[in-house]
């Protein structure tokens, strides 16, 4: 859920260049877009039906575990190696917990709370966020108007859909604000990616996994000391966990590495915009959540602030020989 980042839920997306993959790909990216914007708009769904058997930190455990594995064969196939060296470990296991193990564990007890919808939509402020740190964290990022705008737009419709002219009243704020908590650790990780792992040398695939596999560990030492072994297994739950994790992480890196390296950060990144939508549809036909006006208009201001925040100025055109490259923004889920 990512947001790529939004969704990026990888050091791999900022840290190292992405070169282009010889030949065609077997589907093409626009497909490959679509179902990367399914896979993520369903996650919200999925750890809804997980929840309702098993405690948000298994849910997250073994979404991890099995989005891990996932990585971890590709790995295999492909015959690459981890990075090496103990500095880029360190700074994997901070990027594993603010974008992975951290942003899963809250999503998964907010939607104990709130709907799935609400969750998705949640999500979608993760661009607003990154702005509003990046102009304080990272100095090359200067504010235009139409950025600043696009930061109030965003989150004027963050009210409306938690209905603040109504005094907030139905909403369950320990969830929303789990939520939109879960959202804000997206960017402080990517923040720190790109401070720390930029031009670090390693292949995505390799970054992603490492940081999958330290992600995996954080959690196997947490959910044991705040929950208790299942004394029985419910199958759709447990489907929903291993969809979770096979297509909802670890397919859905795959996916989104083979993005950003075949169309570019910029386009890869719209997958955000696409998946409160799909995660809105699927919340309301598939589980029944009920949908008031102000969540679908609220929604789409959330949207378009955040298309704002993420406008850059027109540059000039780089030499030939020039071979610039710019780091995935931050995106979701899941």
């Amino acid at each position: 859920m990512s947001t790529p980042p939004p969704r990026s839920r990888t050091a791999a997306a900022t840290a190292a260049p992405s070169a282009r993959p010889p030949g065609r790909p077997a589907l093409d990216w626009r497909i490959r877009f679509g179902i990367l914007s399914l896979i993520w708009g369903f996650s919200f769904l999925l750890i809804k039906v997980g929840t309702e058997a098993y405690a948000p930190f298994q849910v997250t455990l073994g979404r991890l575990v099995f989005g891990t594995a996932v990585v971890a064969a590709v790995l295999v196939v492909k015959r690459e190696r981890l990075p090496r060296g103990v500095r880029t470990w360190l700074h994997l296991a901070v990027a594993a917990l603010f974008l992975n193990a951290l942003p899963f564990s809250l999503f998964a007890y907010a939607e104990l709370t709130i709907p799935s919808t609400l969750a998705g939509i949640c999500n979608a402020t993760s661009p607003l966020w990154g702005m509003a740190l990046s102009l304080v964290a990272l100095s090359e990022d200067r504010p235009t108007r139409r950025r600043v705008a696009g930061l109030g737009i965003g989150f004027f419709g963050v009210l409306t859909v938690l209905g603040a002219w109504q005094g907030f009243s139905g909403l369950d704020v320990t969830g929303t604000v789990l939520a939109l908590l879960a959202s804000l650790s997206y960017p402080i990780g990517w923040i720190y990616v790109r401070r720390t792992l930029a031009g670090a040398g390693h292949s995505n695939l390799s970054l992603t996994g490492a940081q999958l596999l330290l992600a995996t560990v954080e959690l196997a030492v947490v959910t044991p000391l705040f929950t208790s072994m299942p004394t029985s297994f419910p199958a759709m739950p447990l489907l929903a966990i291993v969809a979770l994790g096979a297509l909802g992480t670890g397919l859905a890196f795959l996916l989104q590495y083979s993005l950003v390296s075949e169309v570019g950060p910029t386009t890869a990144q719209m997958v955000t915009y696409f998946v409160p939508v799909i995660a809105t549809a699927a919340g309301v036909a598939v589980l029944g959540e009920s949908l008031s006006w102000s969540t679908p208009v609220g929604a789409v201001i959330v949207l378009a602030g955040a298309a704002l925040t993420q406008s850059r100025p027109r540059a000039t055109p780089p030499p030939l020989d020039a071979h610039p490259s710019r780091p995935l923004n931050h995106a979701s889920h899941h």
